[in-house]
């Protein structure tokens, strides 16, 4: 079984206002999020919210998501990731780590990290996409890392598990580059465009 986290719980302070709710082809950027992993071979999604929480709830329609609050989110990514694994199933056996500011990654993206992950020498528990050489999101990681993941603090995130484990990473090149853009800025915003691309289709 495969959790996918999706984390939505940042205020957004570079945008100036809740980059979850962004338009983007029609939709928000969270939606576009959680449709792609809702359509990935994932067995289930966590979302977790933190700032302005509600608001961002009401705005999203019916999905079959786990949806849980992240009351710490000022205390950064490693606090939201550790409550979207909190809630995630005791039997998976790895997350995938899914930031809600990537709405140009595809389902064919996770899939293609699922597959590798099950196809891997199990020495290699954490799998990453990389472009040109470069790695990027979303990120796989075994469930053997979870008590580790569990305590990690600040922003840092699961970087931190990749930092400590490089000789346990399986690196999946990609042909395209939304595995590495993301959108925190009104700039980068703009420059992101209607998500049109081999990968934003």
């Amino acid at each position: 079984m495969i959790s996918a986290i999706l984390l939505a719980a940042g205020e957004s302070r570079r945008m100036g206002r809740p980059k979850q709710l962004l338009p983007w082809r029609g939709k928000t950027l969270l939606q576009h999020c959680l449709e792609t992993v809702l359509r990935s071979d994932a067995d289930e999604v966590v979302l977790v919210l933190g700032y302005k929480a509600d608001m961002i709830r009401k705005r999203l329609p019916p999905l079959p998501v786990k949806i849980v609050t992240n009351q710490d989110f000022n205390l950064g990514m490693a606090a939201s990731l550790r409550c979207g694994l909190l809630a995630m199933d005791p039997g998976s056996e790895a997350f995938l780590v899914f930031l809600a500011d990537q709405p140009g990654i595809a389902p064919e993206t996770v899939n293609t990290l699922i597959r590798r992950f099950r196809q891997a020498d199990p020495k290699r528990g954490i799998v990453r996409p990389v472009y040109r050489g470069q790695g990027g999101h979303p990120v796989l990681i075994a469930a053997r890392y979870l008590q580790e993941a569990l305590q990690l603090q600040g922003d840092e995130g699961a970087r931190r598990i990749l930092l400590n484990h490089p000789g346990d990473i399986l690196e999946v090149p990609l042909d395209h580059d939304a595995v590495l853009k993301d959108i925190d800025t009104p700039d980068q915003y703009r420059a992101y465009g209607d998500g049109s691309g081999p990968d934003g289709s």
